[in-house]
């Protein structure tokens, strides 16, 4: 059954964990995290974080962002660059969204989302599957990859500790 809303009403309300994305009107469920999913959810923050001083990388974990009129989606790990993000919604693109699958995701939603990513504008879209320790970017489709990297800023995630 689908939850209408309006966008004043969906970004006034806090929802149960996992907090809801809005689609034109429309209030959609993410799956929940596992175990994997928020251990390595917390490895990105922590890495990002560190790079904060020297690369100007500033990470978040679900955060709504606002991709436009009527889309507010909710990536598992944002990175903006450049500027700290001051807006409580922001509404300019970070440099790296990532999705981090969970057992329940829909692979057709989540292939949507990065879609929507990259169509808004994020210059590097990550698909992390922590239960076949598979990568992929959305860059032109869906492609996997040996390694996540920044190759603007010379910086590789390393898998060995993604996956530890």
């Amino acid at each position: 059954m689908k939850t209408l809303a309006s966008v004043e009403e969906y970004l006034r309300t806090s929802f149960d964990n996992p907090d809801k994305e809005f689609r034109d009107g429309e209030l959609v469920d993410r799956a929940l995290p596992d175990n994997l999913h928020s251990k390595i959810q917390v490895f990105l923050c922590v890495f990002f974080s560190a790079l904060r001083k020297t690369a100007r990388l500033f990470p978040r974990s679900e955060l709504r962002v606002k991709l436009g009129d009527g889309l507010y989606l909710i990536p598992d790990v944002a990175v903006f660059h450049g500027n700290e993000p001051v807006e409580l919604v922001p509404s300019h693109p970070p440099l790296i969204a990532i999705e981090i699958l969970s057992p329940d995701d829909s692979m057709t939603a989540v292939r949507g989302k990065l879609e929507d990513y990259r169509h808004w504008g994020v210059q590097h879209v990550w698909l992390i599957d922590p239960h076949s320790q598979r990568l992929y970017t959305r860059d032109g489709g869906l492609r996997e990859v040996a390694e996540l990297t920044i190759p603007e800023l010379s910086i590789t995630v390393p898998n060995a500790e993604l996956f530890e």
